[in-house]
Order: structure tokens, then C-alpha cells, then sequence
């Protein structure tokens, strides 16, 4: 079974200006709240390829990549969702440069992989978590779910409520 790196030491690497290295880590990533519901990252431990290359001077150019998917309800009809999504980061971190050099991961060469692979799969999600890209969602009357209810699924129209007191007038 493969082991959990949460935080990686990048120092022991020993990289001089222009070397890289390619690595195969695992994280595991926590629930994540959306829409007031709350989904499941899967596989439970997800496979993490970090490229990792010197820049001059005490710098990092890095590279996250990632497959993993959420588990979870549908935000429109509430049936089980499971979207796949392909995560592509990159950061830098030039010690000394602008601050937009500055990763927030990478302190005192322990990279914080997990919080980075949460943040970078948090950016790459929709709006909404739906179960297919067409899905239909709920009537907003009687609450049938319109997947499977088809498109003569109808109510009669509400009346007006304008002409609500017409409605009271009586002819005897």
C-alpha cells in the first residue's frame, strides 16, 4: 500500500540550479463542504505526481498533478453525483523576489502537498456538482425529479393572484 505525504522535505533532494526531479506521492484530502453539503473526495488516497525543479538562487518552480473525484448529492436533483476532475498547479517560489513569487506552500523547504492539492482541486470545481452535465433537477411545485419525470411533467398554471378577490364574489 502506497504511504500518505501530507508535507514533503524538498532540502534532501540536493537540486542545484536547472535539475529536477519527478515524484509519485499519495495525500488524502478531507470532506469538502459545498453548497451546504458535504462530498467526498475519491480514491480515499489519491496518487499526486510533483515535479519539482531549482530555479537560480534558493528557488522552486513546481508541478502538482492529480486525478480525483467527488462523491456526493446532485445540487439540482439531489441523486448521487460523482464528477472526475484532472488537477494541473503550478507554483513558484523565488526567495527574495515579489511577493507573487512567494508560495504559500513552501515553507522553510517543507512543501504542505495536501494543502495544496485541496486548494488546487477547490479551484478547478463548478459552480455546481451535478450528476450528468444535463441534469433537470426538481420540479419546483410537487419536487419530481424532471430526470425521470420527461417533459410532459406539468401543473396547471397558479392564477393570478391580482385577481384573487374576483374569486370571492358570489352570484346567487
Amino acid at each position: 500500500m502506497a504511504l500518505r505525504t501530507d508535507s514533503f522535505d524538498l532540502s534532501p533532494l540536493r537540486l542545484t540550479s536547472g535539475e529536477g526531479r519527478r515524484l509519485d506521492l499519495h495525500v488524502t484530502f478531507d470532506q469538502l463542504e459545498l453548497g451546504a453539503e458535504t462530498y467526498a473526495v475519491t480514491p480515499e488516497l489519491v496518487p499526486v505526481r510533483l515535479d519539482v525543479s531549482r530555479t537560480t538562487g534558493e528557488g522552486y518552480a513546481l508541478r502538482l498533478r492529480l486525478q480525483a473525484g467527488l462523491a456526493g448529492p446532485c445540487m439540482r436533483c439531489l441523486a448521487p453525483a460523482s464528477p472526475s476532475f484532472d488537477v494541473d498547479a503550478r507554483e513558484i517560489s523565488q526567495p527574495g523576489g515579489i511577493e507573487e513569487l512567494d508560495s504559500p506552500y513552501l515553507e522553510g523547504g517543507a512543501l504542505d502537498v495536501r494543502g495544496w492539492a485541496r486548494d488546487a482541486l477547490a479551484l478547478m470545481l463548478p459552480a455546481q456538482i451535478l450528476c450528468r452535465p444535463d441534469c433537470a433537477g426538481l420540479c419546483p411545485i410537487c419536487g419530481a425529479d424532471l430526470n425521470l419525470a420527461g417533459p410532459e411533467h406539468a401543473h396547471a398554471p397558479e392564477p393570478d393572484p391580482r385577481w384573487s378577490k374576483l374569486s370571492e364574489i358570489r352570484f346567487d
